[in-house]
């Protein structure tokens, strides 16, 4: 079995009753009751893992008979908390959206008398043009979708699970729900690095600019400016990735960064996190040099690289982790492409496609098919190439750094 699936995966249980939460603090339970009143009672649905003296290790709730009930309960509650949160979150966001569409609008309208536009048919026309031409109601539209109706959308399907599990459900769940408990627990000491690496950078960058929202500034200096890069300022394809346009542009990053770099470094090993990054990240560059005359900042080609990659890698080795688990990434394929698709006039979707197909090659050509349940191991030109490119990437940040502060 893999790694995730045998009884020791999880730390050995205390003796009793009891639980942790997800940063494995343990609680101890004076009996089965108590403990399934924890579960069903406990907010936010913090009970994580849970022993009882039957257990030896640490297990999932959903493997222990006899919490059926209260786990259904705890699923219930957070599901109507999360439909609650959400509703009221898209509704204020739709207002927001539609006020400052229909403001934009009138002004529009409005002034359009100035320009020869006459009839009212005219000026409705060119104040239309003008709300769908407009960048800052395409990223407001754009933040809607990913804050608002994604997180709606996911609450609402998750409402239409709300009923009684058949054991046979419960037993095809549970191996997705070990895998991604199992990942969590797991240290990824180099994601951590990069993601400190990064979080320097776009520090320095909110220092030169003064601003957490506008970067434009320092993504001008080392940014991948396509006249400059074709000029012969080649090294730009590298510090590009290190840079990011806005706070916001940077949270949803290093969000990605955590779980497809963990998951990655788990699974793959640290040296394939470096090399896939700087591969895909420089290819995706190249792609967007080619196609897209903007200026381009950010990470995302790296970590499409690595999206690509994890799909490409966990097809190839079926046994390291379940298919279940494989859909969450084939999911974040696809709700890229839909925010890419809403924000083509400001997300470099060549560098996302570039980036992605990148990391899948680099899988193909790496790693050959393997039906063992046991991760690959690294060999020395594994770990030598891996640091290579893990100082090429300080390099950049340094490189980009330097540009930063000195424009």
């Amino acid at each position: 079995m893999p790694v995730w699936a045998l009884q020791d995966a999880f730390p050995s249980a205390l003796g009793g009753f009891g639980w942790t939460d997800a940063k494995g603090r343990r609680r101890t339970c004076e009996s089965m009751d108590a403990l399934s009143q924890q579960v069903r009672d406990e907010p936010g649905g913090e009970v994580f893992l849970v022993w009882t003296p039957d257990t030896p290790h640490l297990c999932l709730p959903e493997e222990i008979t006899g919490l059926e009930e209260s786990l259904e309960i705890a699923h219930a509650r957070t599901v109507h908390q999360d439909l609650a949160n959400t509703g009221w979150r898209i509704r204020w966001f739709a207002a927001i959206l539609g006020g400052a569409t229909a403001w934009q609008w009138m002004v529009a309208v409005f002034a359009a008398g100035r320009f020869g536009h006459h009839s009212l048919g005219a000026r409705a026309w060119f104040g239309l043009q003008t709300v769908l031409g407009s960048t800052t109601l395409g990223l407001a539209l754009l933040g809607f979708v990913i804050f608002g109706f994604i997180p709606w959308y996911q609450a609402s399907k998750q409402r239409t699970l709300l009923r009684p599990r058949t054991p046979d459900e419960t037993t095809r769940l549970i191996p997705a729900l070990r895998f991604e408990t199992w990942l969590h627990l797991q240290s990824a000491p180099l994601t951590r690095v990069l993601l400190g690496v990064f979080t320097v950078v776009f520090l320095t960058q909110w220092w030169r600019d003064g601003s957490l929202l506008n970067a434009h500034a320092s993504t001008a200096t080392a940014g991948l400016v396509k006249t400059a890069y074709f000029g012969g300022e080649w090294w730009r394809l590298l510090t590009a990735p290190l840079l990011h346009g806005g706070v916001v542009h940077f949270l949803m990053n290093m969000a990605a960064m955590l779980y497809l770099g963990k998951r990655l470094e788990v699974l793959a090993r640290w040296p394939h996190l470096t090399l896939v990054f700087l591969f895909a990240a420089c290819a995706g560059g190249e792609t967007s040099a080619r196609f897209v005359q903007a200026t381009s900042v950010g990470a995302s080609g790296g970590l499409m690289g690595w999206l690509g990659f994890l799909i490409v890698f966990e097809t190839l080795h079926a046994n390291l982790a379940p298919r279940s688990a494989r859909r969450r990434l084939v999911a974040g394929v696809l709700l890229t492409g839909l925010i890419g698709l809403l924000g083509y006039r400001f997300i470099d979707n060549a560098a996302h496609v570039g980036g992605l197909l990148a990391g899948g090659v680099y899988a193909l050509l790496v790693f050959p098919p393997s039906s063992s349940v046991n991760r690959p191991g690294t060999n020395l030109t594994d770990r030598l190439a891996g640091t290579a490119a893990l100082l090429v990437l300080l390099a950049a940040a340094a490189t980009a750094a330097v540009h930063v502060i000195a424009r």
